[in-house]
């Protein structure tokens, strides 16, 4: 587990894990990075709290949506829909394609100069110019 940069953009997998710590009351390695990093600002994407907010029970939408206000949010632009476009032609011409979303949330990290924190690397490994902080 490394340190983080002043600003990240955080992945589901994150979220997901942060979550279920908090929940759970006792914090691992998604916690621990947090608190360990107290001076970073993590950011998500449109598309993490979309993912983030599908998995979430529909019971619980007031404690979802609180959840997802601690981070700040990154809406799509001309940029980084440009850079979604280029990475999924790529990723399709290379036949080694990933999720949609999963190709805006890297195209958002890769648009605002931000590292992907995600638990799952070697997923996102496939995108030329995407820093990736596995934890």
């Amino acid at each position: 587990m490394g340190a983080l940069r002043r600003a990240t953009l955080l992945d589901t997998t994150f979220l997901i894990n942060l979550q279920r710590e908090l929940a759970g009351g006792r914090m691992h390695r998604a916690g621990r990075l947090l608190s360990s990093n107290p001076d970073a600002a993590p950011w998500i994407s449109l598309f993490t709290w979309m993912e983030f907010a599908e998995g979430y029970p529909a019971e619980k939408d007031d404690a979802g949506r609180l959840f997802l206000s601690r981070f700040s949010l990154i809406l799509p632009d001309s940029a980084i829909d440009w850079r979604a476009a280029r990475i999924s032609r790529k990723l399709r011409e290379s036949g080694s394609t990933i999720g949609d979303h999963d190709v805006w949330i890297a195209a958002t990290a890769i648009e605002r100069d931000l590292p992907l924190v995600t638990r799952n690397p070697r997923h996102f490994r496939r995108i030329p110019d995407l820093k990736i902080l596995g934890y």
